[in-house]
């Protein structure tokens, strides 16, 4: 007897069937939304303080700054970033940043812990989780592993060496938080959680956006921006 003839999917079935068993993609912003405040100004913060000599070129810059804030934040900020990190070459600022992601850590109300435990939940669905932050990237994967938190990506800023120190080189905050995706090959997802307008361009391109502890006047200007409405959350 003739051997059945083997039935082999049509190309559309197979196509059918990856998509079926992809994972979702959930994206998560890190400050305001896993973590309670912002985690690199609170590093930059400590830098600062355990080195008081650098409070005296910030004093000595700090007119020419308040004069160009009004018109761009990013430049003052660089500019302190580069006052608290000056010195500092690529092993001794990991070395400090991780140091101070322990110490993070440590500290249970830095945290939301309803945003954790939805984090674990996707996760345990089976979802691939990114964290996708303006945050710099030694000091986010620092915390991110100290929480015990595995099994997940990390899309942030980034630091390089230079002459006097690290200096921002990526600094992954609105439209970037998406090209950054893009790099990464993922051009749509389908829940994102974020807090601020600063999280628009990634809350846009979600099935399900999700706005964490906004108030009614954020809430307002996200929806307008988005040109729909978006889930709302009130985490602790």
């Amino acid at each position: 007897m003739p051997e059945p003839e083997t039935l082999l999917p049509a190309a559309g079935d197979v196509d059918t069937d990856v998509e079926a068993v992809a994972p979702r993609v959930v994206l998560f912003d890190f400050d305001g939304v896993l973590f309670r405040g912002d985690a690199f100004h609170l590093f930059i913060r400590e830098r600062y303080r355990r080195s008081w000599w650098r409070w005296l070129p910030a004093v000595l810059v700090a007119p020419l700054l308040l004069l160009i804030l009004p018109f761009s934040w990013r430049l003052p900020m660089h500019v302190l970033v580069r006052i608290a990190l000056f010195g500092l070459g690529e092993r001794r600022y990991r070395l400090a940043a991780e140091t101070f992601a322990a110490d993070l850590a440590r500290r249970p109300r830095q945290f939301h812990r309803d945003a954790l435990q939805v984090l674990r939940q996707h996760q345990l669905q089976g979802d691939r989780v990114i964290v996708v932050t303006g945050c710099e990237h030694a000091l986010v994967s620092g915390i991110v592993q100290q929480l015990g938190l595995t099994g997940l990506d990390v899309l942030a800023s980034q630091l390089r060496p230079g002459w006097l120190g690290m200096r921002v080189h990526w600094h992954n905050v609105g439209g970037r938080k998406v090209q950054l995706l893009a790099k990464q090959g993922l051009s749509a997802w389908q829940v994102a959680y974020g807090d601020s307008m600063h999280d628009v361009a990634m809350l846009k391109v979600a099935a399900e956006p999700v706005l964490v502890n906004g108030t009614p006047t954020l809430c307002k200007k996200v929806e307008k921006a988005l040109g729909r409405t978006v889930a709302r959350v009130e985490w602790f």
